[in-house]
This record gives structure tokens, C-alpha cells and sequence, in this order.
């Protein structure tokens, strides 16, 4: 028998350490006695409404000690918990409760209105519950409950017997190239995780306090404040507000975090917030994922707050990060090394492995990898391949090992002829002291020829023009390279999580029939 949800709360008050503070927050602080008895109850809640073994929970709340305990209630009874997004439409939440036949919705109070729009067009669903003191419009179907109600049930009750293989979550991909798809993770995968990147390289320890910008719904965040903190016996951070630069700042403040977690989008929004020097005075170690990190950000961000931002790359279906630079060994620009745990291939259009060097589709094999996407068979056989998973990036290996970002294998640019990577030109225009956010896509010319354009964001009093920019990359970019168009952007179009969605700019450029 293995259950995650023991493995991260119940071993330490066992071992005599129920007194640490497990959660903290704007929502409440909960020691490990209190963050196991919240579960129980939480768990005996949901039997008592007929949640069995392997039926999903969904999950749409902001991050707090309600979200986290209800996690850990569904794993520890066998069932599935699916947090997803608070983003969503009420179409896109109505398409994952079909999608994943979930038998339980928890919303928060904030997002009834989608919630209860989204649940008429889920007819497995059974049971309801919101936050908060208004109990749901349910469909005709459906119980309607209190979650805080389920959650004072007698917590009574041993854990499921699962196994290591048995089913601990779903979470749905973030949707960067198009339709969500549910990647299915095992109770022994989230030990992986943890005995793998959280202690061998991020050397997580009792006395850390973890925050994240990206949320419990999102493979990275559910990692950074519910999976490393826990399994070390440290505390987590919960925000439930949307994050924005002064509202993180507000809490690195106020909580005194030792290890921070953001994305390339938001470490770029920080700097361009004129934050105090002090603000990450108490982090030991930032960390960056969901995207590459771009030298430009890293040197800047090292620069004005005197910490050390360790980059690296994860996905949904590998849980977290397989590849990451090491504390204090950092690499600008590269994306580091296989956290040790994983094995990493780079692979041509044939499945052959290529010469250091020479750019190719990356392969990861490790024990968290997912065992597969729900009820999507063709893309399960083209992405998981064995033991290997591909990731869908293309990457480089240089000679000492360390791996470089090029490109989503389908955001690749042939210009001229020559293959350009994005990441490259993207590190050149965020250089420019005029640009906060970019972001190159391929759009095709008159000829019908894709060049490479380029999305800004300037930075804050910035004026600067399409002509500098491009200017600017001339100097030190070959010709084929250079941005053909530049268009300013109030903002990038973002995943809920910050990743960038280039296929949404593309598809709005073509419908405005821009062409470079």
C-alpha cells in the first residue's frame, strides 16, 4: 500500500512534528495535526455524499487550506481530485466535467456563476459544492452542498489501500496548443517528484516556507505548495489572489519565503514593477519554469535583488521539472541538466539520436512521467512512446551536456531556408531596455514565405518604435533572424499559468490578414 495524501501529511505528525506549521496564507495557517484532521474530515465527507475509488473530483477554487485539504481528502480515499484553472469559461469548465465524467464539482463562492452555468451540461455530475455561505444552483441531478459542511464530517476512518500505481490525479494540460487533455499521474509519482527535484535539487528542508505564483491547478504550483513543502515537513504559502507584482510583493513581505516560484512572464513583471530591493531579502532560491528563462531576465533580476533565479523545464505529464540548471552552477540562457532521477534523449524526425550540437526533439523517461492522457488514444501513442515521453520541445545539447531551449517543435522558424529558434530572438529584444515582454512568431509573407514577427510589450514610459526594435536586432542577429514585423501589445496572450499562447497571437494576426 502507498497513498500520497499519507505519505505528505501523516508521516510527520507520526514522527512527532504535528506542531510545524504546514499552511499559511491569507486563508488561515494549519499545523500538520490541523492539516491532517482538516483531510480526514474532508475525505469521510466525501464518502459519506458516495464518492468511491477512482471517480474524479474537480476542483475550481483559489489556492487555500479548503483547496488543499480537499486534494489530499480525495487521493487519501482512493479517489481522484482534478484541480483546474479558475480561468476557465463556463464552456471550457463545462467541456472538462464531460471530458473527465467528473462525480463531484467544488467551486469557490467567486466563481459560481461559471460553475453553475458549466454544471447544466454535465450529466454524470452528482454532487455540488461551493465555498462560502450560499449553497450552488445545482442541475435537477445533482446534490447541491457547502463545502464547508462536507468538511466537518466525523474524520474517522482508515485511508483506501492504494497501491503505487493507482490512479492520484489527473491534471489537465494548460492548453498552450490548443484542447486541454487530462495526463493521468500515480500515487508514486508524486513521491518521485519529491525524492527527485525537491530534494536533490532544490534541496527543499523543514525550515523552507515555498511560494508560488502559478497555483494548485497547475502541475508546477500543485508541486511547489502542496508536494515538495509537505514531503519535508516545511510550510507552504498559499495566495488566493490572482497574482499580480504588488500582491506578491505584499506577501514575499509579509510571510518571509525562503523559496520563490514564478514564471518567465511574471519574474519580467516584477522587474518592471520598481519593487523595493528588499522585497526577496528572505528568498534563498527563486526558481522559473513553464517557459525557458531569458538570459536578459535572469542577469537583471540577479542584478536588482540579489537572488539567484534556478531555470528549468517541466510539463503536466511528467508532473514537474526534469531538466534544471543546479543552485549556484547556472547557466544563462540554458535550460541545465537531467534532475537526477531522469534521462533525457535528443532525437531527429526519425527517432535517431543526434550528435551534441545539432538541434532535436526532446525525450524524457522517470518514474513521474503520466501513464497516459485520458480517453485521447492517437495522441497517448505519439506522445508517451515506451518509457519515453516527448515533450513536444526542440532542444540542443552542448558538450559539457547542458541543454538549450530552440523552440516548441511546432514553433520552430525555417526563414530564409535555416531553422531559427524564437527563444533567441526573444532574448535579444528583451535586451532592449524599451521592451518588458516578446514574444516571435512565423507568419507568412505576400509570397506565402514565414518570417519571424514579433509581439511587444513595452516596458512602462517606454516609446520605443518598430523601426529601433528591428534596428536593434540587427546588430546582432544574421539577417534571417531579425523580426520582418514588430506589433505592440498590451499584454501577451497568457495560459492561466503564464505560458505563452503563440498559437492564439497567430490566429489573431491572421484573422486581422497582417502579413510581415
Amino acid at each position: 500500500m502507498f497513498n500520497a495524501s499519507t505519505y505528505l501529511v501523516d508521516t510527520h505528525v507520526e514522527s512527532g512534528d504535528g506542531d510545524r506549521t504546514a499552511v499559511t496564507g491569507p486563508g488561515g495557517t494549519l499545523t500538520y495535526s490541523e492539516l491532517l484532521d482538516r483531510v480526514q474530515r474532508m475525505a469521510s465527507g466525501l464518502r459519506e455524499l458516495g464518492v468511491r475509488p477512482e471517480e474524479r473530483v474537480m476542483i475550481s477554487m483559489p489556492d487555500s487550506p479548503d483547496m488543499l485539504a480537499l486534494i489530499l481528502g480525495a487521493m487519501r480515499i482512493g479517489a481522484v481530485p482534478v484541480p483546474v484553472s479558475t480561468m476557465m469559461t463556463a464552456r471550457d469548465l463545462a467541456g472538462v466535467l464531460r471530458d473527465s465524467r467528473a462525480r463531484v464539482l467544488a467551486a469557490g463562492a467567486e466563481f459560481a456563476a461559471v460553475a453553475e452555468e458549466a454544471a447544466e451540461s454535465a450529466p454524470d455530475l452528482a454532487v455540488f459544492a461551493l465555498t462560502g455561505e450560499t449553497p450552488p444552483r445545482a442541475p435537477a441531478w445533482a446534490q447541491s452542498h457547502l463545502l464547508s459542511k462536507i468538511a466537518e464530517s466525523d474524520g474517522a476512518g482508515d485511508p483506501y489501500p492504494t497501491s503505487p500505481d493507482s490512479t492520484a490525479l489527473w491534471l489537465y494540460t494548460s492548453g498552450t496548443t490548443g484542447l486541454p487533455k487530462g495526463a493521468i499521474h500515480r500515487h508514486a509519482s508524486i513521491r518521485s517528484v519529491c525524492e527527485t527535484y525537491g530534494a536533490r535539487v532544490l534541496g527543499i528542508r523543514p525550515n523552507d516556507r515555498c511560494l508560488s505564483v502559478p497555483k494548485l491547478f497547475f502541475a508546477y504550483g500543485i508541486g511547489n505548495s502542496c508536494f515538495f513543502p509537505l514531503s519535508a515537513g516545511a510550510s507552504a504559502v498559499l495566495e488566493p489572489a490572482r497574482p499580480t507584482p504588488a500582491g506578491i510583493a505584499e506577501r514575499l513581505l509579509a510571510e518571509r519565503p525562503t523559496l520563490f516560484f514564478g514564471v518567465p512572464t511574471f519574474y519580467a513583471a516584477l522587474l518592471s514593477a520598481g519593487l523595493p530591493t528588499e522585497t526577496f531579502a528572505s528568498v534563498r532560491q527563486a526558481v522559473s519554469a513553464g517557459e525557458p528563462l531569458p538570459a536578459p531576465i535572469f542577469r537583471r533580476f540577479a542584478e536588482r535583488f540579489g537572488v539567484e533565479i534556478l531555470d528549468g523545464i517541466g510539463a503536466t505529464e511528467a508532473l514537474h521539472i526534469f531538466v534544471s540548471n543546479r543552485p549556484g552552477e547556472v547557466r544563462p540562457g540554458a535550460t541545465g541538466l537531467p534532475v537526477p532521477g531522469y534521462d533525457v534523449r535528443i532525437v531527429d524526425d526519425s527517432g535517431a539520436d543526434v550528435p551534441h550540437g545539432s538541434p532535436g526533439h526532446l525525450m524524457v523517461r522517470g518514474d513521474s512521467i503520466a501513464t497516459g492522457y485520458w480517453c485521447r488514444t492517437e495522441v497517448t501513442r505519439r506522445v508517451f512512446q515506451g518509457e519515453w515521453l516527448r515533450t513536444g520541445d526542440t532542444y540542443v545539447a552542448d558538450e559539457d551536456g547542458s541543454l538549450r531551449f530552440l523552440g516548441r517543435s511546432d514553433d520552430m522558424i525555417k526563414a530564409a531556408g535555416i531553422w531559427v529558434s524564437p527563444s533567441e530572438v526573444e532574448a535579444r529584444l528583451l535586451e532592449h531596455p524599451g521592451v518588458a515582454q516578446a514574444v516571435v512568431v512565423a507568419m507568412p509573407d505576400g509570397d506565402g514565405l514565414d518570417k519571424p514577427v514579433a509581439g511587444i510589450v513595452r516596458a512602462e514610459g517606454s516609446t520605443v518604435t518598430e523601426e529601433e526594435i528591428i534596428a536593434f536586432c540587427r546588430a546582432e542577429l544574421a539577417a534571417f533572424k531579425r523580426p520582418r514585423a514588430v506589433l505592440f501589445l498590451d499584454s501577451l496572450p497568457t495560459t492561466a499559468t503564464g505560458k505563452i499562447q503563440r498559437y492564439v497571437l497567430r490566429d489573431a494576426l491572421r484573422e486581422r490578414g497582417f502579413t510581415p
